[in-house]
């Protein structure tokens, strides 16, 4: 078994840089259990320095698209479970890059040991959730790269490169809040359908991801605070400023307010942000 890298930003490095969707797991899951072990026994593995690629390793499947130029298909057909199943798949893989990016990318900036802790785990958790999808792909005939997927969410990382509270607002308690609001009903049209192991994945899914999210909002937190600024001042700011899209109700209160995310952060961006970045919701 080839050695890892030692240091977890190295380790982050190389994860980014693998394209294969299961060794890139694979890789992720190997440098989270020998960062928690060194933690374990007291002598943990550097920090380091990152020199993470503009934008990670792919494979050549699937081809990524306009988000416009994506088929549309009818989420109640079988053809378009397979869909959902596999935009689910895509997600998860640019979640485990996402969470390694942020641990290379931010190197210069001094933080706690658990902010590492927290991205390692979550990475590994997202590693582990690509794998439970692309089991259930691949029983049903399919496979991640079967179809192809949008090239939207890497440009929250591309913006927020030289950002890291502008990642955390972004990444973490935009795109995957939104992912507390939407897996419910995923999960009842697969139950519908009557597919157990689709349901049984979008329920790890789902437990899993409200720590991930959480852990965006600490981390959001602790940096307001150092910095002595208002977090929800912030985040309307820096959300407007990178996020190119809408923040659609319904929401999960309830989820989203279990991960530290209050209605007074969002509801004033729901329904629309506009090109120029400015909120064009009304609603105080």
């Amino acid at each position: 078994m080839t050695d890892l890298p030692a240091t977890l930003a190295a380790c982050a490095d190389a994860v980014l840089t693998t394209a294969d969707g299961r060794a890139k797991t694979a890789l992720s899951k190997r440098c989270a259990e020998a960062w928690f072990a060194g933690r374990e026994a007291g002598t943990p593995m550097p920090i380091g320095t990152g020199n993470p690629p503009d934008n990670p390793a792919r494979p050549e499947k699937p081809e990524l698209l306009n988000p416009r130029d994506m088929p549309r298909r009818r989420p109640g057909s079988a053809a378009g479970r397979l869909a959902l199943l596999h935009a689910v798949a895509h997600i998860e893989l640019n979640a485990v890059d996402l969470h390694w990016d942020i641990i290379a990318r931010f190197t210069a900036t001094t933080m706690p040991m658990g902010f590492y802790d927290d991205w390692v785990k979550a990475a590994a958790e997202e590693s582990k959730h690509f794998n439970l999808v692309c089991d259930v792909l691949e029983g049903l005939g399919s496979h991640y790269g079967a179809l192809p997927a949008h090239a939207f969410m890497w440009r929250a990382a591309a913006d927020t490169r030289d950002d890291l509270l502008g990642r955390l607002a972004v990444v973490p308690m935009v795109l995957e809040a939104r992912g507390l609001d939407v897996t419910p009903s995923m999960i009842a049209l697969f139950q519908k359908a009557d597919l157990p192991g689709a349901v049984s994945a979008l329920e790890t899914i789902y437990a899993e991801e409200v720590s991930h999210v959480a852990y965006g909002s600490k981390w959001f937190h602790f940096l307001c605070g150092r910095a002595d600024i208002d977090p929800k001042e912030a985040f309307h700011d820096l959300v407007r400023r990178y996020f190119h899209g809408a923040l659609k109700p319904p929401f999960n209160e309830e989820k989203r307010a279990e991960a530290g995310i209050p209605p007074d952060f969002y509801w004033p961006l729901a329904d629309e942000v506009s090109p120029a970045g400015h909120s064009r919701n009304t609603r105080p």
